[in-house]
């Protein structure tokens, strides 16, 4: 099975610490504060922002897959994910959002493929718990 690392460092307390957040295999670093996840602060991201990017790169990917599975060749499946950070604080909603190019494919066929995917992916699978994950898909 495959292992992925990375990791997070916090120095300081909640409202006037910082840290950094590290994805080694793809060379990323990138500061977080409490202002860039419970305010209006965009120079830094947030666990959320991550969370969400993996969110729409696993559904992606799987929704590739299973047209591929179904005798389909997309084109390109661009996801976006707005993770919405609740009371508690708790990630009480994901919206996914996805433009598929897929030739020959009908919109009703490819809502049906992208249930599948947002009910199979493995991120979808690790965010049960989130109260709400809608999904908006359409054709380019």
């Amino acid at each position: 099975m495959t292992v992925t690392t990375s990791h997070a460092r916090w120095n300081g307390t909640l409202k006037e610490g910082a840290g950094t957040m590290s994805l080694p295999r793809a060379g990323f670093e990138g500061p977080f504060r409490w202002a860039s996840r419970f305010a209006d602060d965009t120079s830094a991201t947030n666990p959320e922002e991550l969370i969400g990017a993996a969110h729409a790169g696993c559904f992606s990917m799987f929704l590739s897959a299973l047209l591929t599975k179904g005798g389909y060749t997309p084109t390109s499946i661009a996801t976006t994910a707005n993770v919405h950070l609740g009371d508690g604080p708790t990630i009480n909603r994901i919206e996914l959002a996805t433009v598929a190019d897929v030739p020959d494919l009908t919109g009703d066929q490819l809502a049906d493929f992208a249930a599948q995917a947002k009910a199979a992916c493995p991120v979808s699978k690790a965010l049960a718990s989130v109260g709400e994950i809608t999904l908006d898909v359409q054709l380019a």
